[in-house]
């Protein structure tokens, strides 16, 4: 047997492992493919009126954008993310303008301009379904949580807030699986859907977004 066969045998065990830590490092699962033209999955569901949303063509690529006005409906893509490989939600976004006057903790002011929500369904038991809304607020201050106003089962992040910061694009980045532990008080290992919001209909007033690709990672 040749004297080199151990050393290609730890080379070879080398780059398997190599391999399998690449793998695991580049895990990418794409929800929102919307620079390469694709909308396939997604489907629009309406609470009141219809929130415009169509793909146009961004600074560099394609994006997704959303004009409300007095009105709510969401795009929604069903799915099923294990957390424990790809817990990072990535996505980038948009916003042209900010509401006026709201109080996002009542039901009169739920409305924000840009919004990326999470879903963990809970199957036949409708009342265990949880949700996290990651949002662009009009005036809480970034890193505020609250509940949802019609739902202890949805909690609200403030990601990004105010108006200093629109017109510009931005990319962020959460630990999904982190954020639904600290925020339901349990592990929660997969999710179910997707979906961005802007809607109006509570306060009646007008808003632009736009938003960018959206992707579970790794890391």
């Amino acid at each position: 047997m040749s004297r080199n066969h151990p050393r290609r045998l730890i080379w070879l065990v080398s780059l398997i492992s190599l391999s399998c830590f690449s793998n695991i490092q580049t895990a990418r699962i794409d929800i929102g493919r919307f620079s390469q033209g694709d909308l396939g999955g997604w489907e629009e569901k309406s609470f009141s009126g219809h929130t415009s949303y169509g793909l146009v063509q961004g600074p560099r690529h394609r994006v997704l954008k959303a004009r409300t006005s007095a009105a709510a409906s969401g795009m929604l893509r069903e799915t099923d993310i294990d957390l424990d490989e790809t817990p990072f939600l990535n996505w980038s976004w948009k916003v042209d303008n900010i509401y006026q006057g709201n109080n996002e903790r009542t039901k009169d002011g739920d409305d924000y301009p840009a919004r990326i929500y999470v879903v963990v369904s809970g199957g036949l038991f409708f009342w265990k379904t949880r949700a996290i809304n990651y949002v662009w607020s009009s005036n809480q201050a970034v890193g505020t949580v609250w509940d949802n106003a019609y739902t202890g089962n949805a909690k609200m992040v403030a990601v990004r807030s105010g108006d200093r910061e629109a017109g510009r694009w931005f990319r962020e980045k959460r630990n999904v699986r982190k954020d639904l532990e600290q925020l339901f008080g349990e592990g929660i290992a997969r999710i179910h859907a997707v979906a961005i919001m802007s809607d109006s209909d509570d306060t009646g007033q007008s808003a632009t977004a736009y938003y960018g690709d959206i992707f579970f990672s790794a890391q």
